[in-house]
């Protein structure tokens, strides 16, 4: 086991990896990374200094030039992460589709990932870190001692995600909502640039018709034999 033990979440959206990892964290004690959240963020920066994201090179520069402190503080129940970016709580503007939108552009190019990276490695601190993502354990961590992929069909994750928009108050077709979902599947899998899968040694769980706390439950009896603890609190 390294100094600073790492458990890494992969998977697509609607899977449940968010929820999982913040309960982990909480549970643990351990730091929380949200790298897609990263990726938000960057755009923010981006936004905030009038770089157009189709200025690559530059926006991929701002993490060195900017050295942003970022800390991401596990929620209760559903309640989304908590996300401070130098002192302040940008959890709502890095939500909002416009930032969202950028951020997919931006993770498109491997200028960006790499800039990305030595950043994402920097959350790896003591006492240990859950990162989720869709590279942790295949590029971020590929050391990770733990790495978990999880999956479920496109239908349930279009139902979970429908059911979160219509308690928002947004209201879309559930069809159209399947085919988005399968499509970008489609697209993160089929990509060059960290496509993904699952990482070698990966313990793969598929969440269809699981509830949150079953999903829990395995991962957290499985940290408890890998790391020789007695419990995962929740």
């Amino acid at each position: 086991m390294t100094e600073i033990p790492v458990i890494t979440v992969d998977g697509p959206s609607g899977t449940g990896k968010g929820t999982l990892c913040s309960r982990i964290s909480r549970g643990l004690g351990w730091r929380l990374l949200d790298s897609g959240a990263l990726y938000r963020i960057l755009a923010l920066l981006a936004q905030r200094e009038n770089i157009p994201v189709t200025e690559v090179a530059k926006v991929a520069g701002l993490v060195a030039a900017r050295r942003p402190e970022v800390q991401f503080i596990s929620a209760e129940g559903d309640e989304p992460v908590t996300v401070i970016l130098d002192g302040t709580d940008v959890g709502a503007l890095i939500r909002l589709e416009d930032c969202g939108s950028a951020a997919s552009s931006l993770a498109a190019h491997g200028t960006v990932r790499e800039a990305l990276l030595e950043w994402q490695r920097s959350f790896q601190r003591s006492p240990g870190l859950v990162a989720d993502g869709r590279d942790m354990g295949t590029v971020v961590f590929p050391d990770a001692e733990l790495k978990v992929f999880l999956t479920a069909n496109p239908r349930e994750r279009a139902k979970r995600r429908y059911k979160q928009l219509k308690e928002k108050g947004i209201y879309v077709s559930f069809d159209d909502l399947v085919e988005s979902i399968a499509e970008r599947d489609r697209r993160d899998t089929q990509r060059i640039l960290s496509p993904l899968k699952p990482a070698d040694g990966a313990v793969e769980i598929d969440t269809s018709g699981s509830g949150r706390d079953d999903v829990f439950g395995q991962v957290a009896e499985i940290i408890r034999k890998r790391f020789d603890l007695s419990a995962v609190h929740t």
